[in-house]
């Protein structure tokens, strides 16, 4: 089953269940990936590449809204937010921990030969190419800064 498809499925066993706040965190993905198969109309669906990528989108977008509305004093909304980024997450692959990361980095280190904070481009494309999708991109140009400075 595709992952377009286990959101739809989740959504109607939500429905049934009356949980609000989870139908409209599966609404909203759904309304994301039909956003998506709108832009090229020659798609009939989704691949699962383009289905996570959409969900990453989705998930970066909660968390800076959480930031924002804990910036500006709005822990309602902040709330409502987190709830949707917990759904989105239950659909994403896990990424990888800090050890993992730093033994990625090193490796990528190793093979640019980079030396310099001015290689940091170099790392930072291998490793993105190498381990997309289960890499956190902000976590690894952190530990790569902090090995090459």
């Amino acid at each position: 089953m595709s992952l377009v498809d286990d959101v739809s499925a989740e959504l109607k066993t939500a429905m049934r269940a009356k949980d609000k706040p989870r139908v409209q965190a599966l609404r909203s993905i759904r309304a994301a990936f039909i956003e998506e198969l709108k832009t090229d109309a020659a798609k009939e669906s989704l691949s699962e590449e383009e289905a996570l990528t959409i969900l990453r989108r989705l998930a970066k977008q909660r968390r800076e809204s959480i930031e924002a509305y804990t910036a500006g004093e709005r822990p309602d909304l902040a709330q409502t937010e987190e709830a949707e980024l917990v759904v989105i997450e239950a659909f994403l692959p896990a990424v990888a921990d800090e050890a993992t990361t730093r033994t990625w980095v090193q490796q990528a280190i190793a093979s640019t030969g980079a030396s310099a904070p001015s290689d940091l481009g170099k790392v930072m494309g291998v490793l993105m190419k190498k381990h997309k999708g289960v890499l956190d991109g902000k976590l690894a140009n952190q530990i790569a800064r902090e090995l090459l400075s």
